[in-house]
């Protein structure tokens, strides 16, 4: 799910700001900036994020600068001379003039140096920082929070709309059976009609009964029936179900096919397509549930 999540503190010697994005992924994904000194902190961040997330990309940014430093960052005269040196010589050997200015040479590695950022501490600075960490994600959580609730009315809308449309079907069932009766008699007669010919009741018999068995859907309602309670349970769950509702939903798409192909009737076709038509809403707010 989406979200975002920030936290700021001040320490003896850090001014520090944390800030989690979060976006749609049917994974978790988590991408950590941070200054370079604190590259050995990037698994204990991780770690962290991950005991509150289960899925998504988070982006999780820490923004660093040391207290009572006037300036972070000090020009490094001697790398950026050695570059400009190199470039008279390039301009020399391809005769092409040379840039009006340094300022394309300033993001070149070495010319900028950020005192603060190198004097910082990994260890010693994790307690501060993963305090911090743990706000932000905390507030993220709420975030989420809200949007999951949205996420679940959304899910139960759509469980409930198929749950209606299965009783309908469930209703219907049985008329599917006595049209086909009333439709393989109607066309006996036509056919029939000025003959001496005569179809025995058992015959008749016989092959509806046939019919009835291959149209026959009262397994799939039941299972139908069963998932949809079991989804209603998981929505209900404190504990986010993503995961389990999403193999579930792939079950009541299976029983829900299987009605569809058996039941050969336009009226119940129609509640079919209805019910296709939720299961994919479903299938794509479950894309973001953790």
């Amino acid at each position: 799910m989406t979200g975002f999540g920030s936290s700021k503190g001040q320490s003896e010697r850090l001014n520090v700001v944390v800030e989690i994005r979060a976006v749609n992924n049917r994974y978790l994904k988590i991408n950590s900036r941070f200054p370079d000194a604190y590259a050995s902190l990037e698994g204990e961040i991780e770690r962290v994020v991950r005991e509150r997330v289960a899925r998504g990309t988070v982006t999780v940014s820490f923004d660093v600068s040391r207290i009572g430093v006037a300036s972070a960052s000090q020009l490094n005269l001697e790398v950026l001379s050695g570059y400009w040196r190199q470039m008279k010589d390039v301009s020399h050997q391809l005769s092409v003039a040379l840039p009006p200015d340094m300022s394309s040479l300033l993001t070149l590695p070495g010319v900028i140096t950020e005192h603060s950022r190198t004097e910082l501490d990994a260890d010693g600075d994790w307690p501060f920082l993963k305090g911090l960490l743990e706000q932000a994600l905390a507030k993220l959580h709420e975030f989420r929070e809200r949007e999951g609730r949205s996420m679940a009315e959304d899910l139960r809308l759509n469980g409930r709309l198929i749950a209606s449309k299965l009783d309908e079907i469930a209703c219907g069932a049985p008329e599917v059976v006595r049209v086909y009766r009333d439709k393989l008699l109607e066309r006996i007669r036509e056919l029939l009609k000025g003959t001496s010919a005569v179809v025995s009741e058992p015959d008749l018999i016989r092959e509806v009964s046939l019919h009835a068995d291959r149209c026959d859907i009262n397994e799939e309602i039941t299972r139908l029936r069963c998932h949809l309670e079991q989804f209603e349970t998981f929505l209900d769950d404190k504990v986010s179900q993503g995961r389990k509702l999403d193999f579930l939903t792939q079950e009541m798409f299976r029983e829900v096919n299987t009605i569809g192909s058996k039941a050969n009737n336009v009226t119940l076709a129609r509640c079919v397509v209805e019910m296709k038509a939720a299961g994919e809403r479903i299938r794509e707010v479950l894309q973001n549930v953790e």
